[in-house]
């Protein structure tokens, strides 16, 4: 897929007030500070598009972002640590989880993971929530040009052994470097592949 344009449309603070859901969505969610915003400049080869910030929890709303007129890519607010009042943190999370349990162009949610860290059971449990809820997602490890090839691919081992641990079978999984601009292709065309599907709908 070639991304020709790509622009914000609206930040929502309420998940009914979201743009119409007339045209495939795709949503990207991580814990802070795991490099959400710099993986949707590389995907859309704008360097402001996202703001990327040091502070973990910069994103606090549903920022919506059309591309090529054709799809949305929703920024999400992150879960976790974030500096700000614990109220803050949980209007947030409750945001985020009414986006998600009533958006109903959802195609598919990217889970980002910083592929230098071990799995966590924050990010574990937020999957678990996602399949109980049957939403489709797939796991986007991010800082993927801070490992060595081999230690890339023992991460990626290790965490499926531990998502076997109760899963049936593993999600999809994308490896990414914002600095490298790796993984790039994949992504977006599995999000090509999934577009042609809502267009036989």
């Amino acid at each position: 897929m070639v991304i020709k344009e790509a622009r914000f449309i609206t930040s929502s603070q309420d998940a009914a007030k979201c743009p119409p859901p007339d045209k495939p969505e795709y949503a990207f969610i991580g814990r802070s500070n795991v490099g959400k915003s710099s993986l949707i400049n590389m995907l859309c080869r704008y360097r402001k598009l996202a703001k990327v910030s040091s502070t973990p929890g910069k994103t606090q709303l549903l920022n919506h972002f059309l591309i090529n007129e054709e799809w949305y890519l929703v920024d999400l607010p992150g879960y976790g640590y974030a500096r700000t009042s614990k109220s803050n943190r949980e209007s947030f999370n409750a945001l985020t989880m009414a986006y998600l349990a009533g958006r109903e162009n959802l195609m598919c949610l990217f889970v980002l993971i910083d592929i230098r860290i071990p799995p966590q059971e924050i990010d574990l449990a937020f999957m678990r929530k996602m399949g109980e809820g049957q939403l489709p997602f797939a796991i986007v490890f991010t800082k993927a040009d801070k490992l060595r090839p081999q230690a890339i691919t023992n991460a990626i081992e290790n965490y499926k052994l531990r998502l076997l641990e109760e899963w049936e079978a593993i999600p999809g999984m994308f490896i990414t470097s914002a600095e490298k601009a790796s993984g790039r292709d994949e992504l977006l065309n599995y999000i090509g592949t999934l577009n042609l599907t809502w267009n036989t709908e």
